[in-house]
Parts: structure tokens; sequence; C-alpha cells
């Protein structure tokens, strides 16, 4: 099976050239202006712009044990409709991936049923409690790294002894920061919105002073530490000091938090996730985050639930919102249209920099499995949940007119997303 990509600017070394891609039974075997080649499927984009797959190093798949919110299946397309050939599913599931056993049950699932890549990351802690340290050894070779995502290990032995077993692996320790103790029973960020509408906040320390427990640890154990979906103007700057310092630490933030901020808070649950929407000062500091290099990539954190789930609002919906269909426009039309970053620094944040640092995803070059989306940059469309492939709905980004639409995309030399009329 071959087929030819005509007249389109191609990713390549980390520039946009002019050129086509032929891709034979799986494999991009080349890129060059002007390809002639017979027996080929031909799709002609006439100047769209051909990106490496995007790789979203933190999504929530839901399955097994949470098939009402996501599947696999509808996930995976959902992804491959914003884009996305490569995807690590979170741990936080029914069984928890806390034991080779259970790992195995959530592989054979993606196995059957994805439709793009799928590396499932495996919990710290057995079933996610913070009170024993998982099997890590024996899910090591199949997990793309460790989380107790949706939880922060709250004890500080327990956190050191996960990054000791994950270094002498040389696996990554993902953390989601929270100190329980400083919650107090919050739902959205401690500020001004909270205030005025009487909602109980979430305060900034409660994610930076793990942060920043977990930073000396990295230093001292060697471990390769990730911050998952940083919120804090404080956590930008205990990350920057760490990168300066050499330890092995990198972060990610999601599109809500670089767009968003409290004040932008509805009455409504497509606006709570943890953690919440913050200040416009935080909001400020992620973005300078992301312009300095200190944020290297950013990731959804696709969280789909029901829509009885979510239509609680802000104070008794469950905490998550949807991402991967959206996430690219959002941050092409919020930062790369207003001249905050340039279209290839964000190939960097939503591919090369997530595939390289968790090992996953594939450049689009000559003899790599093709994996690559096609996105028209000048399209305007409106973001309609009913489009969705994602069983979830909910999702602050509804309604907004975005630019660059995603029109095909290809995972492993498989056209698993295509407009209808490409």
């Amino acid at each position: 099976m071959k087929t030819l990509i005509k007249n389109a600017k191609v990713f390549s070394n980390g520039l946009f050239i002019d050129s086509d891609i032929l891709v034979c039974d799986s494999i991009i075997t080349r890129i060059a202006p002007d390809i002639s080649e017979g027996g080929c499927t031909v799709f002609d984009f006439n100047n769209c712009h051909i990106l490496p797959g995007l790789v979203d190093v933190h999504v929530h798949l839901r399955e097994p044990g949470f098939s009402y919110k996501e599947t696999i299946k509808s996930g995976t397309l959902a992804a491959a409709h914003g884009g996305y050939t490569d995807v690590c599913a979170m741990p936080n599931l029914k069984p928890v991936p806390d034991s080779k056993e259970n790992l195995a049950i959530q592989l054979e699932l993606i196995k059957e049923s994805a439709a793009i890549n799928v590396y499932p990351y495996a919990a710290i802690t057995v079933e996610e409690k913070g009170e024993a340290l998982s099997d890590m050894k024996s899910m090591a070779e199949n997990a793309v790294a460790f989380s107790d995502d949706g939880k922060g290990v709250q004890t500080d032995s327990m956190m050191k002894e996960a990054m000791q077993n994950a270094a002498a692996m040389g696996k990554i320790i993902a953390a989601h920061c929270e100190v329980n103790d400083l919650l107090e029973g919050g739902y959205i960020h401690k500020g001004e919105y909270a205030a005025k509408h009487s909602h109980k906040g979430i305060c900034s320390e409660s994610e930076w002073k793990q942060i920043e427990r977990d930073i000396a640890l990295a230093k001292e154990t060697g471990v390769k530490y990730h911050v998952c979906h940083i919120s804090t103007k404080e956590s930008v700057e205990l990350i920057r000091n760490a990168q300066a310092q050499g330890i092995d630490v990198t972060c990610e933030t999601g599109p809500h938090y670089l767009t968003l901020c409290d004040a932008d808070l509805q009455e409504d649950g497509r606006f709570k996730m943890n953690p919440p929407l913050r200040s416009a000062d935080d909001k400020k500091a992620l973005i300078e985050g992301v312009v300095d290099g200190t944020i290297t990539m950013i990731a959804t954190d696709h969280a789909p639930h029901s829509a009885e789930e979510k239509a609680k609002g802000l104070k008794d919906s469950l905490m998550g919102i949807t991402g991967l269909e959206c996430a690219f426009s959002v941050m092409y039309t919020h930062l790369v249209k207003t001249g905050v970053i340039t279209l290839e620094k964000l190939v960097e944040l939503m591919h090369t920099n997530p595939a390289r640092r968790f090992g996953i995803g594939t450049p689009l070059a000559e003899g790599q499995k093709a994996n690559f989306t096609v996105f028209n940059l000048n399209e305007k469309y409106t973001v309609d949940t009913d489009k969705f492939f994602s069983q979830g709905k909910s999702t602050p980004f509804a309604g907004e007119e975005l630019y660059a639409k995603c029109l095909m995309t290809v995972a492993n030399g498989n056209i698993v997303w295509k407009e209808e009329d490409v």
C-alpha cells in the first residue's frame, strides 16, 4: 500500500519546507518536492502544514473500570481527531495497574481497541493509596513511567523509595503534586472568584509545596522527575531553579492554564479541573515558563466524565475536562497567532520534547513509521462538542472560534482520522 501526500509544508529538521511525502507499507520512504510515483492513493493538501504526530503524556482513557466515561477506543479516536498519534494513559483505573497482572489487563485492551499508540503508566503505590509501593520492577518493561496521578504521594519516605527504585531502573517518576492537609475542602482556586462567590478555595501552596519536597528528593536520588500539570507561579520558579542546578526535572502544563484564569470562571462544571484555574499572575508565569524553556511540554490532562457528573456546577461536578480534540488549535490560536511563540516552538512542546523525554513517538523523517498529522492553519472553526469522538463533552473551550483545523491523522501508516472532504 502506497500513499502520496502532495504540496504540503512539511516539518523537517526543525523547519517547515515545501515538500511531498511518500509512504510505503507504513514507512515514510521519501520526503522531497515533486514526487512522482505510480500506484498511490494521492492526497493534495495545497500548502497545509504536516506535523509529526502530536504526543500527549497525560491522558485519561478510563478503561478498564470506567468505560461509561471513556473507552480506549473512543479516547484514541478523539486523540486522532486532534492530531495525536501517541498518548500516555494515566493509571487511576480499576483495577489500578499496580502489579504485572493488573497492567496486563490494560495492555490487552490497548492491543484490542486503540486507534493510535498508547503507552500506559503504572502506579507508584498499591491502589494509589500511598500506603505501600506497587510492584514496580515487574511492570517496568511495559510501563512508560510511574505515577499516582490524581493523588499526591503524601509520605516523604514513600516517595524517596519510589524514586530510588525508578532511578535504578532508569524510569521516570511523574508526580501529581498535592498536599492533602492543605486542601481544606477546596475545589476551585483560592482567589478573588472563590471569595466573591462563596466557594471553598484550593491554595497554591498545596501544589508547590510538594514540588519543593520532590525536587529535593530528586536531587538526592538522581531520578528522572517529571511534574504533571503545573498551575502556579511558584511551581514554575521552583522548577526553573532546579533545572539551573542540573537536577533532572521536567514539567508540563495544560492549554487551559495558559489561556484561562480564575477571572474566566463560570458556574459550570466545564470550568472545574484539578489543579484549578489559578490567577492571572499564575497564567502569566506559566506563559513565561513556556517561552523561556522551563516548561517543555503541553499536555491536555484529558479527563472525561459523564454528562451527569459534569452538570452539577463548580461546587459539585467532578474535576476534569476533555482536551484532546482542540488542544493544538487552542495553543495555535492563543500562542502562535498572537506571536507569543513560533509554530516550530509549538511542535517542540507538543511533539519533540515529550517524545524525547518519555522515549515514545517518531520523528517525521525518511525511514520512520508514518506517524503524522495535517492541519489547515488558516481554517477557522467553532468548537462543537457534539462532533467530539470522546464520550466526555465538557470543555471550557466549547463554542470558541479557533484556527488550525485537523484534516487528517496517520498512525503507523494507517489513516485514523480524515475530514470527509479530504
